[in-house]
């Protein structure tokens, strides 16, 4: 199993992830709190209405809700505790990601599901959070638009996990450590690089210029 530890560190992170969401927008202390339960519990809460499986994290376990609303209230009452840096945001929410598809695939791997499941849970834990918050502020999730592989990150993380922990079978640690380091390391390569998820029309124009060379290649031969 999961450490509990592991799981609150989760929770915590995706809560200074709202905090800086909520800084960001000027929203008062309710959205404040709010904010930080949406991005610190919402990738959990989908998971675990989806799997219908040991129950709701956010509200059967004592801590997370408490420790989210104190997030909320420090960073309300003490902006200063995270100061203002320009990639502050970028680092807590790939942290955030990590954490949040160590914990969705444990616990998918934990109720038994099978291996494209465990993946999907993993990835839905990890960019829950981060769906349902550009919802609430009426925006288009990230998730579905174009950007430096904010699923795909969550999506090979989920799957370096379930092929270290269930089909190498090596120690959970091990497989923990690989997953955030997959997480972290494709989401920074793409921002640093700018590599975006293509869109129908990247896609279509890069086939139809590989048929192009195709037939450019073949009238070159003859």
């Amino acid at each position: 199993m999961l450490p509990q530890w592991l799981d609150l560190a989760a929770v915590v992170v995706g809560a200074f992830a709202g905090v800086l969401v909520a800084r960001e927008r000027e929203l008062d202390l309710v959205g404040y709190i709010g904010m930080c339960i949406i991005c610190a519990l919402g990738g959990g809460l989908l998971r675990d209405c989806i799997m219908q499986s040991g129950g709701v994290y956010a509200i059967s376990d004592p801590w997370p809700i408490p420790l989210v609303v104190l997030t909320a209230l420090i960073g309300f009452l003490a902006p200063e505790v995270l100061a203002y840096h320009p990639y502050l945001y970028e680092w807590i929410d790939m942290f955030s990601v990590a954490l949040f598809v160590v914990a969705g695939t444990s616990k998918a791997i934990e109720a038994g599901l099978g291996s494209w499941a465990t993946v999907l849970m993993g990835t839905i834990t990890g960019v829950g959070g981060g769906m349902l918050r550009d919802v609430f502020l009426g925006e288009i999730p990230q998730v579905f638009r174009r950007s430096n592989y904010y699923a795909l990150c969550a999506t090979a993380g989920s799957l370096v996990y379930y092929v270290l922990a269930v089909v190498s079978q090596l120690d959970p640690r091990v497989a923990i450590v690989a997953c955030i380091s997959t997480v972290i390391i494709i989401r920074r390569a793409s921002l640093r690089f700018d590599i975006v998820s293509p869109t129908g029309k990247d896609a279509r124009q890069t086939i139809e210029d590989i048929g192009k060379r195709l037939r450019h290649r073949r009238r070159d031969r003859r």
